[in-house]
């Protein structure tokens, strides 16, 4: 689909992370560095998934969507931001803009849904262990992973048809390292009024929802580990739940951090940060989080060595 401005701004110029210039090149390899090492973690996990069958569980089969997520949650942004640190030019195109957008918004509300998905999983591994196979079977897998597509696809188009009928004056400037949503509504020179009504509607629906759906799963576990007391028990949950439960804690405490408390810093420089905290830093430490705190990872790259250690 290509889109049409509504307005004479072909092109918006993006003002980039609030770096001082002498500091550009050290950030630049720092950035680089974290990229290159989320792209490699997060391939490394769809590998083992793929290829170790004791990873062909239902929360491995949500995994492996996870980390194709976190790929190309940082591939949206992360690139563009390399390209403008080292060049001069810091314009880009009105439907890459949108594109760029676009993409931003579904694969944030499919981590929302995956993460969610992933929460319900150990809810029945641990609250309804002897009917797990039977709930969580092949055909529940695949229809909670296809809705989480449909939903994210659906609440980022309706964002992005909203946005495409606005028209933009003469300020062109967006002070972020991306096209970001609130920063291209702020700009436009329309009335916005349904544009912030559909965030909020849609935000409760992609973010709020999925969070409560989280905090009553890991209710049910915890009652569920009271109602048993014991070392096993609390051990084996711990271990069950330690990854994702950190990996939930990491992506929503920053949202309520940066978001629900008060800040020193102006409301710009708090979007960048929580940007960053979402594009860069959370895709480069799950694959940390699953493979230091999982043992079933550990396990499967341990094999994975040891059978390209055998081969050669």
């Amino acid at each position: 689909m290509k889109w049409k401005n509504q307005s004479s701004v072909s092109e918006f110029l993006l003002l980039g992370l609030p770096i001082p210039l002498e500091q550009q090149g050290i950030f630049f390899a720092l950035f680089l560095g974290m990229y290159l090492i989320t792209v490699l973690g997060n391939l490394l996990i769809l590998l083992l998934i793929r290829l170790d069958s004791h990873l062909h569980t239902p929360m491995y089969f949500f995994l492996s969507h996870l980390a194709f997520t976190d790929i190309s949650f940082s591939s949206v942004t992360v690139p563009k931001m390399l390209i403008n640190m080292q060049s001069q030019d810091q314009s880009i195109p009105y439907s890459e803009c949108i594109a760029q957008m676009y993409f931003f918004i579904f694969f944030t509300d499919l981590d929302n849904f995956l993460l969610t998905s992933m929460a319900y999983d150990r809810y029945v591994a641990i609250c309804h262990p002897l009917h797990y196979t039977i709930i969580m079977r092949q055909g529940v897998c695949t229809l909670l992973v296809t809705m989480s597509w449909i939903l994210s696809y659906a609440s980022a188009l309706s964002h992005t048809l909203l946005l495409a009928r606005l028209s933009f004056c003469d300020n062109n400037i967006i002070p972020h390292f991306f096209c970001d949503l609130a920063a291209l509504l702020r700009l436009s020179c329309s009335d916005t009024s349904l544009n912030e009504m559909v965030i909020f509607t849609v935000g409760v629906a992609v973010i709020t929802v999925p969070l409560i759906c989280i905090l009553i799963s890991y209710g049910h576990i915890g009652a569920t580990i009271l109602k048993a007391p014991s070392t096993k028990g609390f051990c084996k949950a711990l271990s069950t739940c330690g990854s994702h439960l950190s990996v939930v804690s990491l992506y929503y405490g920053t949202i309520i951090g940066l978001y629900f408390f008060p800040s020193s810093s102006n409301s710009n420089d708090k979007d960048i940060i929580a940007s960053v905290m979402y594009t860069v830093v959370t895709p480069l430490l799950n694959p940390f989080i699953y493979s230091l705190r999982n043992r079933d990872i550990k396990g499967a790259l341990e094999r994975l060595f040891n059978r390209a250690t055998v081969s050669s």
